[in-house]
């Protein structure tokens, strides 16, 4: 993991992003306990709750960050949640948003159930390695596979990875069914901001009967905050008022609409 000096950064919000595939019910009950947690904290962000899982955009002090993700965890059924974290000036969400939804990520297709078990991972460093030397450890190219939307891709992406061009994650499934020979003998990883998509997308390529395939564990934020950042190009876009990250998990300019 990146060292950093806090004497060199004068930032003070803590950025936190996280997400589980776990079955939850009580939904309501846990929306307005979690509403009144961080209202208390005064945090902010975007909180989704449904009933495949959670997915957590929240942004505060340190102490009032450390509180809720203790307070989180104190739930046995989201004990190992493990948040991602970045720095900043301002808190970049302007108020606090707990919502219910039908599934955190949308991909409207029901028989893919996340909560019922992960997809395989890769690491980081792991994935980096993979693509320093151009193979996975049995020797197999590897493939990157860009789930997310094209305005995203469009700050940045992996050297050379693979992308449908998407404007809506739901386009995923028919994009990579009339595709997936493509990756025949090949290692595919699949890859997002945070995790949350690729994770389904992998448990959707597995169900298609694809070998191989992987999702990178923590997403891209993951990666700029575990490795040098070798192999990614440009910037991240998150999914609030900073428009982006760059390699530092710094905020960074969106790209120039074009004229």
């Amino acid at each position: 993991m990146k060292g950093s000096n806090p004497l060199a950064m004068p930032m003070s919000v803590v950025n936190i992003s996280a997400y589980k595939f776990i079955a939850l019910d009580a939904l309501e009950q846990r929306q307005q306990a979690l509403r009144e947690r961080c209202e208390a904290l005064q945090l902010k962000g975007t909180v989704l709750l449904a009933p495949e899982g959670i997915n957590i955009f929240l942004a505060g002090e340190r102490a009032a960050i450390d509180a809720i993700v203790a307070w989180l965890r104190r739930d046995p059924k989201l004990a190992d949640l493990d948040p991602k974290e970045s720095i900043s000036d301002t808190a970049p969400f302007g108020k606090l948003r707990i919502r219910l939804k039908k599934e955190i990520i949308t991909m409207r297709h029901p028989q893919i159930r996340p909560e019922g078990g992960r997809a395989p991972s890769v690491s980081p460093e792991t994935l980096q390695r993979w693509l320093q030397q151009g193979r996975d450890d049995e020797g197999r190219e590897v493939v990157m596979l860009d789930t997310r939307n094209d305005y995203e891709i469009a700050c940045g992406k992996f050297s050379d990875a693979v992308d449908y061009g998407l404007t809506s994650f739901t386009g995923f499934p028919d994009a990579i069914a009339a595709d997936r020979e493509r990756f025949r003998e090949r290692t595919v990883v699949s890859y997002c901001t945070g995790g949350i998509r690729c994770e389904k997308a992998a448990l959707h390529m597995q169900e298609l009967g694809m070998e191989h395939v992987y999702q990178l564990e923590g997403g891209i934020l993951r990666y700029l905050e575990y490795t040098d950042a070798d192999g990614w190009e440009g910037n991240c876009f998150v999914f609030d008022e900073r428009g982006a990250l760059d390699a530092g998990l710094k905020p960074a300019p969106l790209p120039a609409e074009p004229s």
